[in-house]
Order: structure tokens, then C-alpha cells, then sequence
């Protein structure tokens, strides 16, 4: 009786887990990837603006949490991104700005480039941040895509002496 049970049990696992790499499927369809990428961190500290982008940052114009740049065959959905007219003089300002940030609240915290890919894994685009400030890609079409502006508290949680990000 007790084998029985067993079977019954083991029958109905499978039948639930199953379908679950399918719905995980769904449930992550559309979205993209950001990857680490030395060559975007380079162009970033060497202040090289793509022309074939257009450039935002996120949070405040003096201590930005993230700059992207997006090439312009696509289109950004969200208001909290801020466009800019990049130029290589207000990239390094915006990068300078971010650098003198990290190194007040995060004892010299690397900035980071990384390489924005859209869901079929063609790049569209460039970020810039510390590794603290965490994002999402999601193509809402085939040319707009979404994506998510750090947490407000990007800088902030580092300005308390706390620094939670090491717990």
C-alpha cells in the first residue's frame, strides 16, 4: 500500500513540474540581458560618445546612478530616464561627477560598463554604473524597450556608514 502512495506521489511531481521550464519560458519572455563589457567601460572613461545613440541618465543630474546610451533605432519607454545631448565635454562631466560620488560614499567603488542586448541577443545599447545599481531590460516591441532606472536609494545606501550592500 505504502509503494502505492509512493507512485501516486512521484506521478504527480512530475505532472506539476512538467509544464515549469515552459512557464519559466513565458514568464522571462522579452527581455533582454546586460552584460560586463571593457570595451563599453573604456569608452566610458575615456569620454567616446556613440553617435548612433541617445543618451540618459537616471537620478540627479550631479551624482547620476546610471547613464545609458540606447541606439537610436530604438525607442525608450519610461519617463524616468533623463535624455541628454551627449557630448564628449558632458560625458566626462556626468562620469566625473559619478567617480567623485562612488569614491565619497563607497571607498573608491569601480564604475562599470556593460553592453545592453536586446532578446534576441543583439546589442542595443551601453550602460555605465556601479555594480550596486541594478536594473531590467524588457523589449516591448521589436524597437521600444523598457528599462527599469535604478533604485532611488543607488547612492544612498552607502551614505549612512551602514554599507548593507556587504551584508
Amino acid at each position: 500500500m505504502q509503494k502505492k502512495w509512493k507512485i501516486i506521489l512521484y506521478s504527480l511531481c512530475i505532472l506539476i513540474l512538467l509544464p515549469c521550464p515552459g512557464c519559466a519560458t513565458m514568464l522571462f519572455k522579452n527581455y533582454g540581458s546586460i552584460v560586463p563589457d571593457g570595451h563599453v567601460t573604456d569608452a566610458f572613461d575615456k569620454y567616446r560618445v556613440n553617435p548612433n545613440y541617445n543618451y540618459y541618465y537616471s537620478g540627479s543630474e550631479v551624482y547620476p546612478s546610471a547613464i545609458i546610451g540606447l541606439d537610436k533605432a530604438y525607442a525608450l519607454d519610461s519617463d524616468l530616464w533623463k535624455k541628454v545631448d551627449m557630448t564628449p565635454a558632458k560625458l566626462r562631466e556626468l562620469v566625473m561627477s559619478m567617480k567623485d560620488k562612488a569614491a565619497t560614499v563607497n571607498f573608491n567603488a569601480p564604475l562599470h560598463g556593460f553592453a545592453m542586448f536586446d532578446d534576441k541577443g543583439k546589442q542595443i545599447g551601453v550602460w555605465y554604473s556601479i555594480l550596486e545599481a541594478k536594473t531590467y531590460l524588457k523589449m516591448k516591441d521589436s524597437n521600444t524597450v523598457i528599462i527599469d532606472t535604478p533604485d532611488i536609494d543607488t547612492w544612498l545606501q552607502f551614505e549612512d556608514g551602514s554599507r548593507r550592500h556587504m551584508k
